[in-house]
């Protein structure tokens, strides 16, 4: 295990949480345009975790399109996102519910 890397743990009750907007074009591209402002920067413009500022952090920023990211659940990463982690910031603050299951909608589309 790389410094950083243990694992996430997401409570029981995050899992099973249903994305509302769950193959929902229109909320996948509003999550494409939130992308492209806020999270490009570390996690790359492809979701690869390649991005500019992410070069330097421990642990690397996440490549979206990995199985180990697309195998969990919508709940699971929604949860991640609006809670955060070490230099993951919480987007709860400033991300409402809609935005942060927009983004879900498009990590999705990086498989």
């Amino acid at each position: 295990n790389s410094y950083g890397q243990e694992e996430w743990l997401v409570p029981e009750s995050a899992k099973v949480v249903v994305n509302p907007y769950s193959e929902n074009q229109i909320a996948t591209q509003k999550g494409t345009q939130l992308f492209s402002k806020l999270c490009w920067t570390c996690h790359g413009k492809n979701g690869q975790g390649d991005g500019p500022a992410g070069k330097n952090l421990k642990p690397k920023p996440k490549n979206f399109s990995l199985e180990s990211v697309q195998s969990q659940t919508d709940g699971e990463l929604f949860w991640k996102l609006s809670n955060g982690k070490g230099i993951m910031i919480p987007y709860k603050h400033s991300l409402n519910e809609d935005q942060r299951w927009q983004l879900i909608n498009f990590i999705r589309t990086l498989k």
